[in-house]
């Protein structure tokens, strides 16, 4: 988000505007935590990850009247557009904010899930996938070693496309996805049949949530039925983390420029995102209420790449 963030702040200067940066999104608009940027505010901060502006979950923002407190403190700063970094949850209460009180709003996609639709990657994405396929190569280590069979954990509770792409990178021999359900018996015999063609250690990928009923639940199946000892790795937020890799930086700040002209071009109630290649705007509405297309293809990919 920080490259993001640069992005928006120099080259809204550039073009003659002036930007100011909210504290802690929606939390810092209810608040009034607004605070003037310039060029130098955003120096050195492209290579580091989160946001030097905080973010917040804002309950209050929710509600309608939360959204009038928004609009009338984004009046009272004499703010004539936002950009709003984020993901569904941020762009359902960005374009409530446009539909109710007419304010301008572009969105930008930041969210490792990868899961709005409108765009082909999202910031983020990219280095939550090799963050976690970066992790399963020194797992492998040990698992080969040992030969022993790891479950690792990545994030992703209602979409697969970080389990996917970490899966097919990192050469798991399975992915355990929401979109392809599988039970845990299914998963069993997988293994097995594996173990049967000489495989002496697996790394299975699962996404968090309630896949197969949950990542321990696998685990202690396959104790029992596979006949290997079974270790399980939770990555959490070690996947959010740490120096965005070149391909965010670079999404990230021609998406950032992209909404500053947008709102230059009068724009609203867009997300500007990119899509083979090519930068584009899509409805904010239906960044969250259309799917974001899943490449079974990959899928099926790392199957045949698993025996």
């Amino acid at each position: 988000m920080n490259a993001a963030v640069r992005a928006v702040v120099r080259r809204g200067i550039s073009a003659g505007l002036e930007v100011v940066g909210i504290w802690r999104g929606y939390t810092g608009m209810l608040r009034g935590d607004f605070v003037d940027m310039n060029p130098r505010s955003v120096s050195n901060i492209i290579q580091r990850g989160g946001t030097i502006l905080k973010t917040d979950r804002c309950k209050e923002f929710l509600q309608p009247e939360g959204r009038s407190k928004g609009a009338r403190n984004l009046r009272a700063h004499e703010i004539d557009g936002l950009v709003v970094i984020g993901g569904d949850g941020s762009f359902r209460g960005a374009h409530a904010l446009c539909t109710e009180h007419d304010v301008p709003v572009i969105g930008v996609p930041g969210t490792i899930d990868n899961d709005l639709f409108g765009t082909d990657f999202t910031i983020g994405f990219d280095t939550a996938i090799n963050n976690a396929v970066d992790a399963i190569d020194k797992i492998r280590d040990t698992a080969a070693a040992h030969e022993r069979l790891f479950l690792v954990e990545v994030m992703g509770r209602k979409s697969g496309f970080i389990g996917l792409a970490v899966g097919l990178a990192a050469g798991a021999e399975m992915v355990v996805i929401p979109e392809e359900p599988m039970g845990i018996d299914a998963i069993c015999q997988t293994l097995s049949a594996g173990i049967e063609r000489g495989k002496a250690s697996s790394v299975v990928v699962v996404a968090e949530g309630d896949v197969a009923g949950g990542v321990f639940k696998i685990a202690e199946r396959m104790k029992e039925t596979v006949g290997q000892e079974v270790k399980v790795v939770v990555l959490g937020h070690l996947q959010r983390g740490g120096n965005p890799t070149a391909r965010d930086r670079i999404l990230a700040s021609t998406l950032g420029a992209a909404a500053v002209d947008a709102l230059l071009a009068g724009k609203k109630d867009v997300m500007v995102g990119e899509v083979n290649g090519v930068p584009t705007t899509c409805a904010l509405e239906e960044t969250f209420s259309k799917k974001h297309p899943f490449d079974r293809s990959q899928l099926e990919l790392a199957k045949v790449l698993a025996i």
